[in-house]
């Protein structure tokens, strides 16, 4: 099983995963970015909910920054999406809550 884990290595919520996870592959999105797939696909499966409205980053927008769509502010501030997210084979989970645990079969 291809375990994968989308974040950031400064991430405590990204650690814990790859904690409970030490099969996983991690990739550091500040360092390896999305591709325009990967977004698209991410933002397929979880929509405006991969935007992390509560980051730095986030705060830090300009209003008229904010109001461009997902992909775009994706593209041009990775560390926008909210961590982590988890593909396990051809499935995606979107952070470390206890229904993600749960699915992942992690007590």
């Amino acid at each position: 099983m291809t375990i994968t884990i989308y974040g950031i290595k400064t991430c405590d919520t990204c650690r814990k995963a790859l904690k409970a996870l030490p099969e996983a592959e991690f990739r550091d999105i500040r360092t390896a970015p999305l591709n325009d797939d990967e977004r698209t696909e991410f933002l397929d499966a979880f929509g405006a909910s991969l935007i992390n409205r509560a980051s730095t980053t986030w705060r830090g927008l300009a209003e008229n920054e904010r109001a461009n769509p997902a992909e775009s502010l994706l593209a041009t501030y990775p560390t926008l999406m909210k961590r982590p997210v988890i593909r396990v084979e051809d499935r995606l989970y979107l952070g470390w809550k206890a229904d993600t645990r749960s699915a992942l079969g992690i007590g």
